[in-house]
């Protein structure tokens, strides 16, 4: 079982300082607030109520209890020793003389901040790390990292780090088998049979079969239309939609097809049964949904760019032969209404500021005025041909072209 996932950097790394902490985790891991201090202020000499400041912290910030106070950063002891009124930080140095007395500070905080052997919480930290595992398909680094997160939230003293990296390695694997051992008894004689089926490589071609249909449409064209509906149709008679694999975490799911899609057949027909076949379920239950949603994305973005597009053509051409209709009657409709304009305003001389009243008091002589520029049967006839080309001022700009879009039925009588 292989449990070596950790750099030599990391391993060294693990429950040891790497450099010196930040400004936010020196206040928040190093701050001695009034319980702090009342457990500090007890020991009697400088050096034991430093080192004993810096046993409590270091547990806080690293889940363990320190074998030798030279391990402590410099900027930790100078943050500590501020705050405790010691003048002289180095007398941390002598705080390592006597092992004893590191001994029995270890023990009494130990006891005071009710911290617990690993010992006492393995049974609890593989049940979280094997839910963990089972619902997130997580690394076995990233697990690692969280099981250190979860002991010292708990106030767990860390392991050694092989000992860590076993139980996470040997609890992961074992979430990874249940996994494959339960969707492999999902399935029957048969369907085994077809899932392994797809993993052969038909004569003449140089893919296998699910190789094959994991392909989606490369071209937008009628012709791959057609394809990704057949391929969706394919997938589906597979049959592996009917497989009920709701009780398992959609992540894990996700994470074991994409095992399979980005791989080889011939990678996994080296898998156990179990593997094999739980990861070629999950790959098609992936691959019926996918196909299906290639398809609409397909059939989408054809009608965007060939079936509206061309609508929008067919539009634009129409409208470019009517215009002159349209620009013809719009310049009579508006020389007849610069008449009305004209002879019912007020007229003011921009000269002398002296306003002349309109020159006409009755609709019978506006008209007459109108019809001396265009004659009333012109009018109507100009107003007839914009209701024509011209859509309701209430209609969207749009509705001509996509009517266009939409072809005639068998039925219809366009």
């Amino acid at each position: 079982m292989p449990i070596e996932f950790l750099t030599d950097e990391q391993a060294a790394a693990y429950a040891a300082y790497r450099g010196a902490p930040s400004r936010t985790e020196l206040e928040r891991f190093f701050f001695l607030d009034d319980a702090d201090r009342e457990l500090i202020e007890s020991k009697r000499r400088a050096h034991n109520r430093l080192g004993f400041a810096a046993q409590l912290t270091t547990a806080r910030y690293l889940g363990v209890f320190l074998d030798d106070p030279a391990d402590v950063p410099p900027e930790v002891v100078d943050y500590l020793a501020e705050q405790l009124d010691i003048g002289d930080p180095s007398v941390l140095k002598a705080y390592g003389e006597r092992e004893n007395t590191r001994l029995e500070h270890v023990r009494e905080l130990r006891q005071m901040l009710e911290y617990r052997e690993f010992a006492e919480a393995e049974g609890e930290l593989r049940e979280w790390v094997d839910a963990r595992a089972w619902t997130t398909g997580e690394g076995p680094k990233a697990l690692f990292d969280a099981a250190v997160g979860w002991l010292r939230e708990r106030r767990v003293l860390l392991p050694g780090v092989t000992t860590l990296t076993r139980l996470v390695a040997s609890v992961r694997e074992a979430a990874n088998q249940r996994l494959w051992d339960t969707l492999y008894g999902m399935l029957g004689v048969g369907q085994r049979a077809v899932l392994d089926s797809l993993l052969t490589v038909p004569p003449g071609e140089r893919v296998s079969e699910l190789d094959r249909l994991r392909r989606g449409p490369v071209r937008v064209s009628g012709p791959q239309m057609k394809r990704a509906l057949e391929r969706a149709e394919e997938i589906a008679a597979l049959g592996m939609g009917a497989v009920d694999v709701s009780g398992i975490p959609p992540w894990r799911l996700a994470e074991l097809s994409r095992y399979r899609v980005d791989g080889k057949a011939s990678l996994l027909r080296r898998h156990s049964d179990a593997r094999r076949l739980a990861t070629l379920l999950a790959t098609t239950v992936y691959l019926t949904s996918r196909a299906v949603d290639d398809a609409l994305d397909l059939l989408e973005v054809l009608i965007a760019t060939k079936l509206l597009a061309r609508a929008e053509r067919e539009s634009a051409k129409e409208k470019l032969k009517t215009l002159p209709r349209v620009e013809r009657a719009s310049a009579k409709l508006a020389t007849a209404f610069q008449v009305v304009f004209d002879t019912t305003s007020e007229q003011v001389d921009t000269d002398t500021g002296e306003i002349t009243r309109p020159k006409v008091e009755s609709l019978d002589a506006m008209w007459a005025a109108i019809e001396q520029v265009v004659p009333r049967h012109e009018l109507a006839a100009a107003i007839a041909a914009l209701f024509e080309l011209t859509p309701p001022l209430d209609s969207d700009a749009d509705e001509a072209w996509r009517a266009g879009s939409v072809p005639c039925g068998r039925s219809s009588s366009c």
